[in-house]
């Protein structure tokens, strides 16, 4: 079954419909479509433009936030529709976490798409222009940077999915009298016109006060927020060769940071401390990693938390840390353990995972299937490493090692009988001088 669309004498339409088209023909011949249907007008009229074009390639999503009664029989006007059309209708029921409501069922709203989205299948919204004008005097009113005031793309490519707004240069105006022709069936959210939510504010009283003074704003600030993408990816070439003079995605060389202009420097820290998050943090927060972290005293241990990662200065380097690669335990590095090594069989440790290798000179095969105990070091042990005259500090030899602080704490002894064997290091294993070390031995190689 294909849809009935009258034909449009309005030129806009004609034109929308025939850029659609060819958007739709420049993605690959397998991708279908998962459309975002609220039941709005925007939405069921982008659901029966979609109809018209590619019936055999949409399935709609209705997703219910369970904050209003009647949401539930939303979803079943929804479902009712697309049953009319022959469209599959998935309707999916969502918790919306505490918060700031709207942007927490937002969150849902999108983790719901995410977990329905097939392989090539891209998520279709009916973002119009006024969305995209709305969005960015919002982010503009947010203090936002050009990320931010760049706002919605025609075609966004995340990390986990791919977003297609095909209608968001299209005014509400040209949607209503579109869907008003074709008699297009409806829900009208009073949220909408509840200025409690900001968007509703922006348009119940915002936008009519500002178009009243220029007419021509909306579609002003969408041509804005285009300009600003072409910043922003001007911005982004910018910030690639930046980040390749300073470091990676882990690390930055701070005397290299800072032979970079004050600003390249701020928008560089910006988007690192961005990593694959959607939003970079406040400029607040970068103000404090400068201040806090990169200018504090040289004897200064310092540090900064930001989500799930940790920013530390280490000998002019400056590291973004997940909390998982920073924050430990005490109590679960601590004691000896009984350990049996075998040739054939990698060991996991805290430091990293080891296999063992034949080496010139190196530990006495007759040590494999015997009982070796393994303890993390509790701080004055002295051993004496292969390849150095005497006993020295263990301490002072993971100081020229350079080994990071909060590595540490992984630093585990391999011993027999009391006799130290060597020890397990993030840098790999350091065989200790004993009367178990002999020519054709073995030793463990640090894999990871």
């Amino acid at each position: 079954m294909r849809s009935t669309l009258p034909t449009f004498n309005e030129v806009w339409q004609r034109q929308l419909r025939t850029r659609v088209l060819k958007q739709l023909q420049d993605f690959p011949a397998e991708t279908k479509f998962l459309i975002g249907c609220s039941g709005g007008i925007d939405s069921m009229l982008l659901l029966h433009l979609m109809f018209f074009l590619c019936p055999e390639k949409i399935t709609a999503i209705y997703v219910d936030h369970q904050l209003q009664a009647v949401s539930a029989s939303w979803g079943e006007f929804v479902a009712a529709e697309c049953k009319k059309l022959n469209i599959p209708c998935i309707v999916q029921t969502v918790t919306v976490a505490s918060g700031n409501l709207e942007q927490q069922a937002r969150h849902s709203r999108y983790a719901a798409y995410a977990q329905h989205l097939k392989d090539h299948e891209i998520l279709v919204l009916a973002h119009h222009q006024q969305d995209q004008a709305e969005t960015l005097m919002l982010r503009l009113l947010s203090g936002a940077g050009v990320d931010g005031l760049a706002a919605m793309k025609a075609i966004d490519i995340r990390e986990d999915f791919t977003i297609w707004r095909p209608l968001l240069d299209v005014s509400r105006e040209q949607i209503c009298q579109w869907a008003d022709d074709l008699n297009i069936s409806h829900i009208e959210d009073p949220t909408n016109l509840d200025t409690h939510y900001d968007r509703a504010w922006a348009r119940q009283q915002l936008w009519p006060l500002l178009t009243e003074r220029f007419p021509k704003m909306q579609m002003a600030l969408s041509r804005t927020a285009e300009l600003m993408r072409d910043a922003q990816h001007i911005l982004a070439d910018v910030l690639s060769e930046d980040l390749k003079q300073c470091g990676d995605d882990k690390q930055l060389n701070l005397d290299k940071l800072s032979e970079l202009s004050l600003a390249r420097q701020r928008q560089l820290l910006s988007a690192w401390m961005k990593g694959q998050d959607q939003y970079r943090p406040s400029l607040d927060m970068v103000e404090r990693l400068q201040r806090e972290v990169i200018q504090a005293k040289p004897d200064a241990k310092t540090e900064l938390h930001y989500k799930d990662f940790y920013y530390v200065r280490y000998q002019r380097q400056l590291f973004r840390l997940h909390r998982s690669e920073y924050v430990f335990d005490p109590n679960q590095y601590v004691g000896t353990t009984p350990i049996e090594i075998h040739p054939d069989l990698p060991l996991t440790l805290p430091s990293g995972e080891f296999c063992i290798a034949q080496a010139e000179y190196g530990l006495s095969p007759d040590l494999f299937h015997q009982t070796l105990h393994i303890q993390f070091r509790a701080g004055g042990e002295k051993v004496h490493l292969h390849g150095r005259v005497g006993t020295w500090p263990l301490k002072k030899a993971i100081q020229e090692a350079q080994i990071f602080p909060w590595q540490r704490h992984t630093i585990q002894i391999l011993s027999k009988d009391n006799v130290i064997l060597g020890v397990f290091t993030p840098n790999g294993f350091w065989l200790a001088q004993s009367a178990y070390c002999v020519a054709d031995g073995w030793l463990p190689l640090r894999s990871s």
